[in-house]
């Protein structure tokens, strides 16, 4: 008796549903059964593509009888979030890789779920290719993870990769990236941090079994970082990365965050270049661990979201309860750490007027401000006889430091705060 095919249903065929629909064509077991797209009269690369298929109507999708998985790939808030709440309401489990709406309702979507009984699995929207979310929920489950420190965002990794290698600046190399498809042509959300910001809210709440809300996730993206920083990050044994990271503190609140760092040279972070992604984990009693891999991109992408697609079919008339393991079970809201109350490291560039006394001065400001100096380098006098000064802190207060970078802009020695960049310790 030949077994009953399982039937997806795609809405969206951009890069990831292209690569979606291309290796779904390898597996006998499965049939694409309805494509909803934005523009029907799109001309595609797919071969022998059944336009029969195509529909730019969503709803022909979710509402469906025969359809049994749904893969969103659209993005972003609405129509996804209606998509996906009336397909759960159909008998639908789902497959998504939409980082925003997970982190901004992921508890309402997760709870829906719950209450129809449907699963919802969503490896491709933490970190593309990599596994991470599979790993955490069930060979990493008997660990207490207590700290994640991830690159998250190809198009930020290869925008300071360039900057890095070239000694270019930040506008010439985004650029260059748009130039090439690395980066969109409203970049905004990838080098303002949001894209990075949007995963680790995700990735953080099931590290820490305790849910972490995206208003508490504190952002900052690279538009500030210059050639200068990297040449200096370099010269003091750092390489410049966006980082996106989590940690419990020892009153087990959430440390959640996404910005700039200067990340020492002998961690593996530091050596993830271009689009390439890596998620580093802490916890006991694996210690510590690192995966890397492809973090976008059509078929890396697709690996996860089709991974997902095959975990559910497997489960498929096996059992009432589909994947216990991968549900969301956790209920506590994670106490979060404001990032004016966290401690740090900081590299700070100043620009100052080349007179006796000034690294006298910036001491006594940081002494003033409870901050202790590890160093104090001045590299170069300009020829309008100002000089650039670096400035290594010890680990201080976030509002200590804050005082401090408004001390030196009143400062009358002092022209300019060039950057202020945390560093990893």
């Amino acid at each position: 008796m030949e077994k009953k095919k399982i039937k997806i249903g795609l809405i969206g065929l951009g890069t990831v549903g292209t690569g979606v629909y291309k290796t779904l064509q390898t597996f006998d077991n499965i049939e694409v059964a309805k494509i909803a797209v934005k523009n029907k009269n799109k001309k595609r690369n797919i071969p022998n593509l059944d336009e029969n298929l195509i529909t730019d109507n969503p709803y022909e999708v979710v509402n469906n009888p025969e359809i049994d998985i749904v893969c969103e790939l659209i993005g972003g808030m609405e129509p996804a979030y209606d998509l996906i709440t009336t397909a759960i309401k159909n008998g639908k489990h789902i497959v998504t890789a939409n980082k925003e709406l997970l982190a901004k309702r992921g508890v309402e979507i997760f709870n829906f779920a719950e209450q129809h009984n449907k699963v919802i699995l969503y490896e491709a929207a933490i970190a593309g290719g990599i596994p991470i979310i599979m790993p955490i929920k069930t060979i990493l489950a008997g660990n207490k993870i207590n700290k994640v420190e991830a690159i998250l965002n190809g198009t930020t990794n290869y925008i300071l990769t360039k900057m890095d290698v070239q000694s270019a600046s930040y506008d010439d190399v985004l650029k260059e990236a748009q130039d090439l498809g690395y980066a969109e042509t409203d970049p905004t959300g990838d080098v303002e941090g949001f894209d990075a910001a949007y995963k680790i809210t995700t990735l953080a709440t099931l590290a820490f079994k305790k849910r972490i809300k995206f208003e508490n996730v504190y952002r900052e993206g690279i538009t500030k970082v210059r050639a200068e920083d990297m040449k200096a990050a370099n010269d003091l044994g750092y390489k410049i990365k966006l980082i996106a990271s989590a940690k419990m503190d020892e009153k087990g609140r959430a440390d959640v965050r996404v910005h700039p760092m200067l990340v020492p040279m002998a961690s593996t972070l530091a050596h993830i270049d271009y689009v390439t992604n890596a998620v580093s984990l802490t916890g006991h009693p694996i210690g510590h661990i690192t995966l890397s891999g492809p973090g976008a991109g059509e078929l890396p992408t697709a690996s996860s979201v089709v991974g997902d697609i095959l975990a559910i079919a497997a489960e498929l008339g096996t059992t009432d309860y589909l994947l216990p393991m991968m549900r969301c079970y956790h209920e506590d809201l994670a106490d979060c750490v404001n990032i004016l109350d966290t401690e740090n490291k900081y590299y700070l560039s100043l620009n100052a007027k080349n007179n006796k006394g000034v690294i006298g001065n910036i001491g006594n400001i940081c002494a003033e401000c409870n901050i202790s100096v590890e160093s104090i380098v001045q590299k170069n006098v300009l020829e309008n006889n100002t000089a650039d000064i670096t400035v290594i802190t010890e680990i201080c207060r976030e509002k200590d430091m804050q005082n401090a970078v408004r001390a030196f802009e009143e400062s009358s020695f002092i022209n300019n705060v060039n950057s202020l960049i945390r560093v990893q310790v």
